[in-house]
């Protein structure tokens, strides 16, 4: 790098010390670049002078201490740093090259300067590997993605043969990787394999850094990706941001395609040869390869995985919750004007505030929980009855009404005005239930069905629906499909006709 006159050079040190400026606002103002900028102000931090400078410094002296003529090489025999050692401890949080070259000079004070120091540095880390050379934190990146090559599994009862995908996590620092076989790339195999690669580790990274699977990214966007929603709420639990990998990046997740690439050859091709009938049996096996691949020493590096991962990352991972994350999956709801919300066919309360909104409904196997606008406001124990009613007294309105138009008085009248069958059938569904708001979707649906088969069908319908005693939405919705409405009442039993008259059943569906 050409040196510049001296006069430049205290320019550079009083706009850095003085005036604070930037090294591209200093290296435009001295019509210089960057790069000899930065030359400068690192000469001088190492060379112990202070700012202001004395005024008994003379250009020369400066220019002594600044630039110092070193003896040849054959004169004398300086310490040489372990660029190994280095690199690793650059992957250290705060670590950069002036610490570890002032902590190389305290111990060896007839050392090398630091420019030669990081040059040599550099220089050195170009001989390993692309994914090697790159400076990791400990414990901020988690990078995640499945290998090309899957495992086949057969059923031995069939002999059906099932090809299990290969899931693999691997840390930026130390390149500690996790492999396990999941029967698919859903949504329930993708958490599941994230829950059990923290257990492995025993914490939780800063970032988890995936490619852009559906079951993890939603909608890809080189800038502003959508993350699944059930990822999300794994991220939320473990405290953990998620930063997909840029569509068409490959350096985003290079340190992960190493590792599929290393997997399928260290793991997947010595088990090439071997027949599974389990995914358990398969997982035992990839188990036993995968401790020997993060014990393997490297090649280019001191230590191995394991090491790096006990000396690096593993101090640096956050501690696992508490709790496990419990599966959860999401949908969004609109709230019906019984406040309830539908969730497989079963109906679940929620304020009656929120009538008409949108709400997002997290659903595990035990629970269902409504959120509006990030609030929690209701939360039921999940049922698996199909078309009942789950609902909560603190979700009731007063006199259970909300809206003056939605009364048991106003469903009879809309019924009065198809027929006198009709408003018999709809003041029959409105007295099965303790709480007439809980027949409305029923009622709204009976009276729908007007629109499809018009007044006098509809008036029969209920008219013989009355006389069987089977005054449901399914049931006379039956009768107009089946033409019943157009023959005469039969000489039956009322219990034989339609069964289940006090069943619940999705008027909405039919009213919209």
């Amino acid at each position: 790098m050409k040196r510049l006159p001296m006069r430049k050079i205290r320019e550079v040190l009083r706009l850095k010390f003085e005036h604070q400026l930037s090294i591209r606002k200093i290296a435009s103002s001295c019509n210089i670049s960057r790069a000899t900028v930065s030359d400068y102000l690192n000469r001088f931090a190492a060379s112990g002078l202070e700012w202001p400078l004395s005024s008994n410094l003379d250009e020369t002296t400066l220019d002594q201490q600044l630039f110092p003529v070193q003896p040849p090489a054959s004169k004398r025999q300086l310490a040489l740093p372990d660029w190994s050692e280095i690199h690793q401890e650059l992957r250290k949080p705060g670590v950069t090259l002036m610490v570890l070259w002032q902590e190389y000079k305290t111990n060896h004070p007839e050392g090398y300067q630091y420019s030669w120091f990081s040059d040599r540095y550099r220089e050195w880390r170009t001989h390993l590997d692309v994914v090697m050379r790159q400076n990791h934190i400990a414990g901020d990146k988690l990078f995640i993605d499945y290998a090309g090559q899957t495992v086949p599994v057969v059923n031995q009862h069939t002999g059906e043969v099932q090809q299990a995908q290969v899931f693999i996590a691997t840390l930026g620092a130390s390149s500690y990787t996790y492999v396990e076989a999941t029967l698919s790339q859903s949504l329930p195999d993708w958490i599941g394999s994230h829950v059990r690669t923290f257990e492995y580790l025993g914490g939780v990274p800063n970032n988890l850094v995936p490619d852009n699977l559906k079951s993890g990214v939603k909608h890809p966007h080189r800038y502003e990706p959508e993350i699944n929603p059930t990822y999300q709420d794994l991220a939320e639990h473990y405290n953990v941001a998620v930063v997909p990998a840029r569509v068409r990046s490959p350096k985003d997740k290079g340190k992960v395609e190493s590792a599929v690439q290393i997997v399928e050859r260290w793991i997947l091709a010595r088990l090439r040869h071997q027949t599974f009938f389990s995914l358990a049996s398969l997982n035992e096996a990839i188990a036993g390869l995968l401790t020997e691949l993060n014990n393997q020493p490297f090649q280019k590096l001191s230590g191995s995985r394991r090491s790096l991962f006990d000396s690096l990352d593993k101090p640096s991972l956050r501690p696992l919750p508490e709790m496990r994350y419990q599966y959860a999956e999401w949908k969004e709801a609109r709230v019906h004007i019984d406040y309830h919300v539908e969730v497989d066919k079963h109906y679940y309360s929620v304020p009656y505030q929120l009538v008409k909104k949108q709400l997002s409904v997290r659903m595990t196997s035990q629970t269902i929980e409504c959120f509006y606008k990030g609030q929690r406001v209701a939360s039921h124990r999940r049922s698996q009855h199909k078309g009942r009613h789950t609902t909560q007294a603190s979700h009731m309105p007063e006199k259970h009404r909300k809206y003056a138009e939605w009364t048991p008085e106003r469903m009879q009248s809309w019924a009065a005005k198809i027929g006198p069958e009709t408003a018999a059938v709809i003041q029959r569904v409105l007295a099965t239930r303790r709480y007439p708001e809980l027949s409305y979707r029923s009622c709204q649906g009976i009276i729908r069905l007007a629109k499809g088969y018009g007044n006098d069908r509809l008036e029969n319908a209920c008219r013989r629906a009355l006389y069987a005693e089977t005054c449901t939405y399914r049931s006379i919705e039956s009768i107009l499909k089946h033409n019943l409405d157009q023959q005469p009442l039969p000489e039956l039993e009322p219990e034989t006709v339609l069964p289940d008259e006090h069943e619940n059943l999705r008027g909405s569906d039919y009213f919209n």
